[in-house]
């Protein structure tokens, strides 16, 4: 019996090598906890995530710019007429919508949920962004499929907080595959 060759690096594991790209793609979603939120001390003790006051002020000014040349005009339309005219509520959606996808996807919890929330965010920013750079493009529409991948593969389940949910509670709504 001849015995198959090996490479260092294999895919005899995919269940595994879903849960590393679910894990980089959440700690760069993540990273908006030091670029988009600060904590604050309540009671001068327990410290409580708040979205930060540059990030407030930061957010119209990438917007504008975004909307500017933007060719889809409805899209153009809504940042101009709806984003920048509530710039402090679409600021808090952003920044907690990063961070829980972010989390979401790091900690393999609540995956689906995450997963959603990340592709909202990565519709929004892809059409914000396209005209940019061909770059944009790309990078925005890789991070489209990988978000529809990690909800229905049901990512979090190996490697993440869902799987062990699932095994300790196998009736439970995180242990169904969507649309099943």
């Amino acid at each position: 019996m001849a015995q198959r060759s090996r490479s260092p690096i294999s895919m005899d594991h995919p269940a595994q090598w879903l849960a590393v790209l679910r894990i980089v793609v959440g700690l760069y979603f993540v990273k908006s906890l030091v670029t988009k939120m600060s904590f604050v001390l309540a009671g001068g003790v327990i410290p409580v995530p708040m979205v930060s006051e540059r990030w407030l002020g930061t957010m119209p000014k990438l917007v504008a710019k975004q909307a500017s040349e933007n060719p889809i005009a409805f899209y153009k339309h809504f940042l101009e007429e709806t984003v920048l005219t509530h710039s402090d509520l679409f600021a808090h959606l952003t920044a907690w919508g990063e961070t829980a996808a972010g989390l979401g996807l790091t900690l393999g919890l609540l995956n689906g949920l995450a997963a959603l929330v990340g592709l909202i965010l990565v519709i929004n920013y892809g059409l914000a962004s396209q005209w940019m750079s061909p770059g944009q493009q790309g990078f925005h529409l890789v991070l489209f499929f990988l978000m529809l991948t990690f909800f229905f593969a049901r990512a979090g389940r190996t490697w993440g907080l869902d799987g062990w949910i699932a095994s300790a509670r196998p009736k439970s709504v995180l242990a169904r595959r969507p649309l099943s």
